[in-house]
């Protein structure tokens, strides 16, 4: 424990003394070992370099519903109303997806399992599979054994956290706003309430025992105290987390950013996404002032910066995980919700992203690759007249520019 810690402050004291040495090593990924450390630290290396033919590119493309912030090789080139709180939509992925990536190995699963306790209880949990079945369901029951009386009970979380703050009436509605739960049914995108659930399970186990006395019951997710001298009977596993990142992250499914959230941070009994700020405080990056609602994106309540999107993404390239985390995002004109853009064009194939798309909100943030070393362009627009054109426009010009030095 003592030589860690002291390998710890070693490292901090050489970034501390020796910053432009360490910048550096750091520029060009030299030691991975200290790329590792860098990331855990708290500490944000980034120096802000003049490129006026990137400025003079965004001055003239943009207007004030406009902000956009360009990084090269850890530095900030060229940025647009930066500091400029904006809803980021589905942007929010990009650190809710890093967050889950630091919680779990990408083999892991998610898991729905069923227990057996006392007095013939059944119980039934779940961690928010998105691809949960009434298949799934179906093999699950079929390990309970006849008895005359069966106890069947069925864990989930309060209603009351069902949807994140800033979720809008209109966006419950639809398939992309639906309620996050435990015990999802296809993430629940045709969700009628947790009694659906039940009158199938009450109609499988009298179907199957006839002769048996079948109660169904509802159980909170915080009365766990229930199920700690429980056997487990069986458990179904998910896809590997790294396929439900990709889905969270290509294809920009909020059940899934949410699901992963909430289990990575043990929070399926509230709604709080204090957890993810405190994570990029902890690495140095500038969250003041902003506000983050949910993990998915949805909330109109989230406040962020294109800066804190830029560098956040630039240090990610510093993760153990950055080629996990990269994969998992679109690609332009190849796959995810990038796949049908610019498809013919010199940048297919070569910028990994995320949009994000509301009303009166379009975010486009990612690595673009023309030279060996990414460049990291975040571009946010907030306007009644949104204007998605002028953000791919903008960023094929970006791709054209020669490189900053």
């Amino acid at each position: 424990m003592k030589k860690t810690y002291y390998k710890f402050l070693l490292i901090f004291l050489v970034i501390a003394t020796s910053p432009f040495f360490v910048r550096y090593l750091l520029k060009n990924k030299k030691i991975a070992f200290l790329n590792s450390i860098y990331f855990r630290l708290p500490i944000i290396i980034n120096n802000e370099k003049k490129c006026l033919n990137y400025d003079a590119l965004l001055d003239k493309t943009l207007d004030s519903t406009f902000s956009v912030s360009i990084i090269q090789n850890g530095s900030l080139i060229s940025s647009y109303n930066e500091d400029k709180l904006k809803l980021p939509a589905s942007n929010q992925k990009l650190f809710s997806s890093a967050y889950v990536l630091s919680k779990y190995k990408v083999n892991n699963n998610l898991r729905t399992s069923l227990l057996k306790g006392r007095n013939n209880n059944y119980y039934l949990i779940g961690q928010g599979d998105p691809d949960l079945s009434y298949s799934d369901i179906y093999k699950l029951l079929s390990y309970i054994k006849y008895n005359k009386n069966i106890n069947f009970n069925i864990v989930e979380i309060n209603s009351e956290y069902y949807w994140p703050k800033g979720w809008t009436n209109t966006d419950k509605n639809f398939y992309y706003g639906a309620p996050i739960t435990t015990l999802a049914i296809e993430s629940n995108n045709n969700y009628d309430n947790i009694y659906t659930l039940n009158k199938v399970i009450e109609k499988y186990l009298k179907d199957k025992y006839p002769y048996s006395n079948i109660n169904i019951n509802n159980m909170n997710l915080k009365k766990l105290f229930y199920i700690r001298n429980t056997k487990e009977i069986y458990t179904l596993y998910s896809n590997p987390i790294i396929s439900l990142l990709t889905l969270a992250n290509s294809e920009s499914h909020n059940f899934t950013a949410e699901s992963l959230f909430k289990n990575a941070s043990n929070t399926w009994n509230e709604n709080i996404y204090d957890k993810l700020k405190n994570w990029l405080r902890m690495k140095g990056l500038p969250i003041s002032n902003t506000n983050f609602a949910d993990a998915s994106g949805l909330s109109r309540d989230n406040k962020i910066t294109t800066k804190l999107i830029a560098l956040f993404l630039d240090k990610m390239r510093y993760s153990n995980d950055f080629k996990e985390y990269q994969s998992s995002l679109s690609l332009l004109g190849v796959r995810g919700t990038l796949a049908n853009r610019l498809k013919d064009s010199d940048l297919s194939g070569k910028f990994f992203g995320k949009t994000g798309t509301l009303s009166n909100v379009f975010a486009l943030s990612g690595y673009l690759y023309k030279y060996k070393e990414p460049l990291i362009v975040s571009i946010i627009q907030n306007s009644k007249y949104i204007d998605k054109n002028k953000a791919f426009n903008l960023l094929s010009e970006i791709y054209k520019l020669e490189k900053c030095n």
